[in-house]
């Protein structure tokens, strides 16, 4: 079972995501509210996988992206965003995403987003 840490600002959000990714077999192993948090929570869970929100108070997720990345050039992040601009998406992917998932999503969006996962 891969194991997921979830980050985004709303706790709608999270609780979403979290109740949709539970349903395709991923464990939930944290939750962060910003990218500071996200950034310290991947360094302790370790987790498979790491969901960034973009638009966030603290640190946004495309700094918390280029952080995790340096911290491990491995990890697989997914950006989850309202913002869909291409100019945003193609600096998340040219800064290590391996995906895009635009909100509001849904549970075919995500299921459809993690299942190279």
């Amino acid at each position: 079972m891969k194991r997921v840490l979830i980050t985004d600002d709303a706790t709608f959000m999270r609780m979403s995501l979290k109740s949709m990714l539970e349903k395709c077999g991923f464990e939930i192993v944290g939750e962060a509210e910003n990218g500071l948090v996200a950034i310290e929570k991947y360094k302790i869970l370790k987790p498979d996988i790491i969901t960034l929100d973009i638009t966030m108070p603290i640190m946004d997720g495309l700094a918390a992206l280029k952080n995790i990345k340096a911290v491990d050039k491995n990890a697989k992040v997914i950006m989850i965003s309202a913002m869909g601009q291409e100019s945003i998406v193609r600096e998340a992917i040219i800064s290590g995403a391996m995906g895009f998932v635009i909100k509001p999503f849904t549970q075919e969006t995500i299921t459809k987003a993690f299942s190279k996962f």
